[in-house]
């Protein structure tokens, strides 16, 4: 365990704002700061760093903490991972620590660097003649084969595992890595068996999983690692470590793990590929790090033009400039450069079309534009389209483009897309108030299967109430610690919160949000946050402690005006406060 007065220095010495701005833009807003989410995909920001108590809030996605949290969250790294990684920011040494978790990871990357130097053998011994011919049937060359780490794994049950066993590793990191599984007997057998392997690099070079494909027709095609302690597929980008060294920042965002590495062959060295059946927000969080243009190169068919779609809608928030590349009279590009050359892919890259293009195209396939309700209904359709993602110059241009193909006069469309601009104006307005509503004290609470009812609602706002004033001001733990213990909370995750900080209290240790993350879960964190959030800006008297107690005992409000108050009366009753007690704004902030 840290010792906690590590942790609060820790905390002294970082500042939250330039450590999550290091990842997102924030712009000041009043004593807070706001940016677009770095977890998930959103075009209003929703993102708030609180600098007055060190911590985050989305409103959006509801992720929350504190900047050990952040830090967790946004690198997949344990605990005691990210308390390094903010040390080091700080210039901290570590504390001695026993980081049993933080052993096995060392462990599984050590052993999946010696599995994939085994793979690497096998492929060039008598066993593997049948895997050099694959891989060279892919076209791939010897050169291309060392610099990705190919291999092949022996049609055996057991001779991985036995190879690893005797180089010293255990049978539990043997699992941990994913290279092994342990039967119904109790047996160790291996995953990879009589396949070409595909080692996984993480951006530090670390192997941390492996792709194996069957050289034949049978199913499954692949068999992949399972996350483990290194590997997390929704927030890693196959090849992202060979590609970062490039000087391009025009990257090919393609399906698959062959795509890339025959892409690679033919000199396009900054193609990669998402890791997982999907790409997540957090690939593309990672991918802005390297990239300033990314082009999407998915293959011709339906499940590629899905995936085509959704990768657009994932990008649309970011700063990443993106195009759709049409591949001509092949299904992919490996196809493509090896029917018309690397020279040729080279010129589609370069005229590939931008994504309001790509929409537009997929929106005039849809209708004949030779008859008059075709090239309405397309013109409708592309109008909607630029009304809600084009800046007015695009909008001009585009206009001028319909005009042209429909033979619609452009200040005919020009006055429809005013009007459609004005339309979606008033939408962004009213999706504005519904999500200011969600962000009302009452309307976050779930309460737990089981339980409902106003009274048992209004149990639960005076419950999380109760929670932020003793975080904002902990001198009212002396108040309440004796008089309210975790069991009466019906929300387990404040149960869970209140046993913590008073046990803290009673041990005259702190229990401030910033000290709370070693001992919580990231879930009752961001809900911690979240309460945080919704009370930024009020303070607290010692007659709200009474009324938020009062409730949770008995299910009733002490004071008479507010005996029978439900849910939404008690939330109308505490926004009341909190615009009494609300400190004046000064205009520098």
């Amino acid at each position: 365990m840290i010792p906690q007065d590590y942790i609060q220095e820790l905390m002294a010495r970082t500042d939250i704002q330039e450590l999550i701005g290091s990842y997102t833009q924030l712009k000041r807003a009043g004593r807070t700061y706001k940016g677009l989410c770095p977890f998930h995909s959103e075009k209003t920001p929703s993102f708030v760093v609180y600098p007055d108590n060190q911590s985050f809030y989305c409103f959006g996605c509801g992720a929350g903490g504190d900047a050990i949290t952040f830090v967790k969250k946004i690198n997949n790294l344990d605990y005691v991972e990210a308390v390094k990684l903010l040390a080091g920011r700080a210039g901290m040494k570590m504390p001695d620590e026993d980081d049993a978790q933080g052993r096995m990871r060392s462990r599984v990357l050590a052993l999946n660097r010696d599995a994939a130097r085994f793979y690497y053998s096998c492929l060039n011994s008598e066993k593997g003649q049948q895997a050099r011919a694959y891989w060279r049937g892919r076209g791939l060359s010897d050169a291309t084969i060392r610099r990705f780490g190919l291999g092949y794994a022996p049609d055996s049950f057991r001779e991985t595992f036995s190879h690893l066993k005797a180089k010293g590793y255990t049978e539990e990191e043997l699992v941990a890595s994913g290279i092994a599984k342990r039967s119904e007997k109790g047996n160790l057998y291996d995953v990879f068996r009589n396949r070409v392997m595909i080692p996984i690099f993480d951006v530090r070079g670390n192997v941390i999983a492996f792709g194996g494909r069957n050289m034949g027709n049978e199913k499954p095609k692949y068999i992949n690692s399972p996350e483990t302690l290194v590997y997390k597929k929704s927030h890693t980008m196959f090849a992202l470590n060979v590609a970062k060294k490039s000087s391009s920042r025009r990257y090919i965002l393609c399906e698959g793990y062959l795509d890339v590495i025959s892409l690679h062959q033919a000199g396009f060295d900054t193609a990669v590929a998402a890791c997982g059946t999907a790409l997540t927000a957090d690939q593309v969080r990672l991918l802005s790090d390297y990239a300033r243009e990314v082009v999407l190169c998915y293959d011709s068919d339906e499940a590629g033009q899905k995936a085509t779609a959704r990768a657009l809608g994932l990008f649309a928030p970011s700063d990443i400039r993106v195009s759709v590349l049409a591949v001509p009279g092949a299904k992919d590009p490996d196809e493509f450069i090896k029917a018309r050359g690397a020279e040729a892919f080279a010129r589609l890259l370069d005229g590939a079309g931008n994504a309001l293009e790509y929409k537009m195209s997929k929106a005039k396939a849809n209708y004949d534009i030779t008859a008059p309700d075709g090239r309405l209904n397309y013109i409708k359709d592309c109008i909607e389209l630029l009304a809600a993602e084009a800046s007015p110059t695009e909008q001009d241009v585009y206009a001028g483009r319909l005009s042209q193909e429909t033979g619609v006069a452009k200040s005919a469309i020009m006055a429809q897309m005013e009007t459609a601009v004005r339309g979606q104006g008033r939408r962004r307005s009213r999706q504005i108030q519904r999500d200011l509503l969600k962000e009302g004290v009452a309307a976050s609470i779930q309460l737990p299967r089981g339980i409902t009812g106003q009274q048992a609602l209004g149990v639960a706002v005076a419950e999380q109430q109760l929670v932020a004033a003793v975080l904002k001001q902990p001198e009212f733990m002396a108040q309440v610690a004796s008089q309210v213990t975790a069991d009466r909370f019906i929300l387990p995750e404040l149960s869970q919160a209140w046993q913590v900080m008073t046990d803290r209290w009673k041990a005259g240790e702190p229990f401030e949000l910033s000290t709370l993350s070693c001992d919580l879960p990231d879930s009752v964190m961001a809900m911690l946050s979240r309460i945080l959030a919704q009370n930024h800006g009020m303070g607290f008297g010692k007659e709200d402690i009474e009324l938020y107690l009062g409730r949770i005992r008995t299910g009733t409000m002490t004071s008479g005006a507010a005996a029978e108050m439900d849910a939404g009366q008690l939330a109308g009753y505490l926004e009341q406060l909190r615009k009494k007690k609300r400190p004046t704004e000064h205009s520098e902030d």
